[in-house]
Protein backbone atom coordinates (compact mmCIF):
# COMPACT_ATOMS: atom_id res chain seq x y z
CA UNK A 1 0.00 0.00 0.00
CA UNK A 2 1.42 3.41 -1.06
CA UNK A 3 1.06 6.15 2.06
CA UNK A 4 -0.54 9.30 2.09
CA UNK A 5 -1.07 12.39 3.27
CA UNK A 6 -3.55 14.50 4.53
CA UNK A 7 -2.30 18.62 4.52
CA UNK A 8 -3.21 21.71 4.97
CA UNK A 9 -1.55 25.08 2.78
CA UNK A 10 -2.61 28.86 3.58
CA UNK A 11 -3.28 30.53 1.03
CA UNK A 12 -1.52 33.97 0.44
CA UNK A 13 -4.75 35.46 1.21
CA UNK A 14 -5.06 34.01 4.52
CA UNK A 15 -7.58 31.36 4.07
CA UNK A 16 -6.80 27.50 4.32
CA UNK A 17 -7.07 24.67 1.65
CA UNK A 18 -7.03 20.84 2.65
CA UNK A 19 -6.46 18.19 0.46
CA UNK A 20 -4.61 14.77 0.78
CA UNK A 21 -1.61 13.84 -1.89
CA UNK A 22 1.43 10.76 -2.31
CA UNK A 23 3.70 13.40 -1.91
CA UNK A 24 2.32 16.55 -0.30
CA UNK A 25 5.88 18.82 -0.96
CA UNK A 26 5.59 17.78 -4.41
CA UNK A 27 1.15 18.72 -4.30
CA UNK A 28 2.30 22.15 -3.06
CA UNK A 29 4.35 22.81 -5.76
CA UNK A 30 1.77 21.78 -7.82
CA UNK A 31 -0.35 24.79 -6.27
CA UNK A 32 2.05 27.40 -6.80
CA UNK A 33 2.53 26.26 -10.51
CA UNK A 34 -1.43 27.14 -10.96
CA UNK A 35 -1.42 23.33 -11.39
CA UNK A 36 -3.28 22.35 -8.05
CA UNK A 37 -7.15 23.06 -6.81
CA UNK A 38 -9.26 25.70 -8.80
CA UNK A 39 -9.56 27.50 -5.14
CA UNK A 40 -5.59 27.86 -5.24
CA UNK A 41 -5.13 29.10 -8.39
CA UNK A 42 -5.77 32.70 -7.43
CA UNK A 43 -4.51 32.40 -4.14
CA UNK A 44 -0.87 32.04 -4.68
CA UNK A 45 1.69 31.17 -3.22
CA UNK A 46 0.50 28.90 -0.56
CA UNK A 47 2.53 27.44 1.84
CA UNK A 48 2.39 23.78 3.91
CA UNK A 49 1.54 24.36 7.16
CA UNK A 50 -0.06 21.19 8.22
CA UNK A 51 0.90 17.40 6.94
CA UNK A 52 -0.83 13.70 8.65
CA UNK A 53 0.34 10.73 7.27
CA UNK A 54 -2.16 7.94 7.02
CA UNK A 55 -2.34 4.34 5.89
CA UNK A 56 -3.85 4.40 2.46
CA UNK A 57 -5.98 6.84 -0.03
CA UNK A 58 -9.06 5.85 1.36
CA UNK A 59 -7.78 6.99 5.11
CA UNK A 60 -6.25 10.34 3.62
CA UNK A 61 -9.68 10.71 1.78
CA UNK A 62 -11.55 10.63 5.12
CA UNK A 63 -9.44 12.64 7.19
CA UNK A 64 -9.83 15.31 4.65
CA UNK A 65 -13.36 15.59 4.36
CA UNK A 66 -13.21 15.50 8.29
CA UNK A 67 -10.57 18.27 8.81
CA UNK A 68 -12.57 20.39 6.09
CA UNK A 69 -15.69 19.92 8.14
CA UNK A 70 -14.13 21.35 11.07
CA UNK A 71 -14.03 25.40 9.34
CA UNK A 72 -11.41 27.93 9.99
CA UNK A 73 -11.22 28.14 13.82
CA UNK A 74 -11.48 24.17 13.78
CA UNK A 75 -7.96 24.14 11.43
CA UNK A 76 -6.71 26.64 13.87
CA UNK A 77 -7.23 24.66 16.72
CA UNK A 78 -5.70 21.66 14.77
CA UNK A 79 -2.49 23.87 13.73
CA UNK A 80 -2.24 25.14 17.50
CA UNK A 81 -1.35 21.98 18.91
CA UNK A 82 1.43 20.78 16.07
CA UNK A 83 2.88 24.03 16.99
CA UNK A 84 3.60 23.10 20.67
Amino acid sequence: MTRCFCYIVECADGTYYTGWAVDPDKRVQAHNAGRGAKYTRTRRPVRLVYVEEQPDRKSAMKREIQIKRLGRDGKRKLLEKVDK
